[in-house]
């Protein structure tokens, strides 16, 4: 913590999304109202995955986490940017720019984890359905969660150590809207190739690995599948297809930030709509909304808030 107390610059004064007031208005309206979207939907399936026994099985368990990352990942930039748009002083406290980095990739790295759990229950699910409730057990299950926030608290606390020490004593204006690990790094008072290098290499690492672990796992159900029936295929197909977009809608900004850094403000702004807006918000639809279980929770949860206030 010498680092934080030894550094000159006190706060980060974050680039400014718009001048004109039409398009702050337009800012304004366009992520507050993706992000109640991704709050209601997320909070949602979290509530009726724990409230409706129905609902109490391991893809639903597993749901449920990612949902939380989802709504997680999200807050941790959003509802700021919300209020930033018509401050005059966009601003950040050095401490506070610490925990935003540290909960943008703790959330993160625990979606990637929950990300390969979920492949592995739909590969239990399609290619051993007769032991599917043995290997995907209760205790399996929460030693998922577990894994995957254990693992997303070390990725955090591996990216933060490169940074928390560094003297910050010059410019302080980050060339981005949110803070992040490269980008700080880059205002540090001293040389940080080395910095950014580990940091690079720690997140591509976790990312790229991640990837391909999803991308191997849906070949091998697909493969399966195929050899049992083409009709089964066809239905695979059309789930597994709605879990790969959901993946490089999630993974090809990740790309772009950690791995190949194009450091430029518009591809900025359109990957920060990316991570924090459209993934979180497509991932309550594609994994549930279109779900036959899922629709029949929602009816009965409706039928039991339409009963409650009837006989109230």
């Amino acid at each position: 913590m010498d680092g934080i107390n030894n550094s000159v610059v006190t706060e980060f004064v974050m680039l400014e999304l718009a001048t004109s007031w039409k398009m702050k208005i337009f800012l304004f309206l366009f992520f507050f109202s993706f992000y109640v979207g991704i709050v209601l939907g997320n909070l949602f399936i979290v509530f009726t995955v724990i409230f409706d026994s129905h609902l109490h099985s391991p893809m639903y368990f597993l749901l449920a986490n990612l949902s939380l990352t989802d709504f997680g990942l999200s807050s941790t930039t959003i509802p700021r940017m919300i209020l930033d748009i018509f401050s005059e002083h966009k601003v950040i406290s050095f401490p506070g720019c610490m925990i935003q980095m540290f909960f943008i990739h703790f959330i993160g790295g625990t979606e990637l984890v929950l990300l390969i759990a979920m492949a592995y229950d739909r590969y239990a699910a399609i290619c051993k359905p007769l032991h599917y409730l043995i290997i995907m057990n209760r205790k399996a299950c929460i030693r998922f969660a577990a894994i995957a926030w254990g693992i997303g608290m070390l990725h955090s606390v591996s990216q933060f150590v490169f940074v928390i020490d560094l003297p910050f004593c010059g410019p302080n204006k980050l060339e981005s809207f949110y803070c992040d690990f490269p980008q700080v790094a880059q205002l540090a008072c001293r040389d940080t190739s080395k910095v950014v290098y580990g940091v690079t290499i720690n997140s591509g690492i976790v990312t790229m690995g991640t990837f391909f672990l999803l991308i191997i796992s849906y070949i091998i159900i697909l493969v399966t599948v195929r050899h049992h029936s083409s009709a089964g295929l066809s239905k695979a197909f059309s789930t597994l297809s709605a879990h790969l977009s959901v993946v490089f809608l999630f993974f090809a900004p990740c790309f772009f930030v950690y791995v190949w850094q194009v450091p430029t403000l518009s591809l900025d702004k359109f990957l920060l709509i990316f991570i924090f807006l459209i993934t979180p918000l497509l991932n309550p639809i594609i994994y549930t909304f279109r779900n036959k279980d899922m629709k029949m929770a929602v009816k009965r949860l409706i039928k039991n808030i339409v009963g409650f206030q009837e006989y109230s």
